[in-house]
């Protein structure tokens, strides 16, 4: 017997959950964090995205508290050799220092005369906000961020252990929010929509 899949029907909590989406500020994140069995719930979910050629051009790293910190070192020690102002370093480490829970994911750009770069880049980005919308899903706060450390390659080899060619798409930190952020302003659809006849 095969599985049979439901007709698409209206979701009136789905398009709200899409309408009223907003990231938390990683800092105001705290605990308690999205349990072992939840991770795996907004992995699978993020897994799900569009990815022509069925590529799989991006992976996970779940990073518990332990490896931020050691990821806050090891920034920190990065940010010093590399000469970077005190403030950029601080900022730098206390992105893993501050966090409790976040999940770093990786692109991985397959070399495929098929499916351009480009779209394998799109796929991860889709990996990202589909994180995002499942842990606000589960009822907990997230961010997508990247930053100096990540964007540096020996810090991603290092300390991610990233291999040539790897990059982070994103590291979406999760936790349940300390403080609810303003609503911010959203774009004028008047402005950035057009139709064509």
């Amino acid at each position: 017997m095969t599985d049979v899949i439901d007709p698409i029907r209206p979701n009136p909590d789905a398009l709200k959950l899409l309408l009223t989406r907003r990231s938390r500020p990683a800092r105001t994140l705290t605990l308690p964090v999205p349990t072992g069995a939840q991770v795996q719930t907004i992995l699978t979910a993020a897994s799900r995205v569009p990815d022509h050629g069925k590529l799989e051009p991006w992976r996970f790293i779940v990073l518990n508290r332990a490896a931020l910190l050691r990821l806050a070192s090891a920034a920190r020690a990065r940010g010093m050799a590399l000469g970077l102002a005190p403030e950029a370093i601080e900022k730098g480490v206390s992105q893993f220092a501050d966090a409790h829970l976040a999940i770093a994911v990786i692109a991985v750009p397959r070399p495929t005369v098929k499916i351009p770069e480009r779209e394998q880049i799109l796929s991860a980005g889709a990996v990202c906000q589909t994180a995002l919308l499942a842990t606000q899903a589960l009822g907990f706060g997230a961010n997508w961020l990247t930053g100096w450390a990540v964007e540096d390659a020996a810090f991603r080899a290092e300390a991610l252990g990233l291999a040539a060619g790897e990059w982070v798409a994103g590291l979406i930190h999760l936790g349940t929010e300390g403080a609810v952020p303003p609503e911010r302003p959203r774009p004028d659809l008047a402005a950035i929509v057009q139709h064509l006849s």
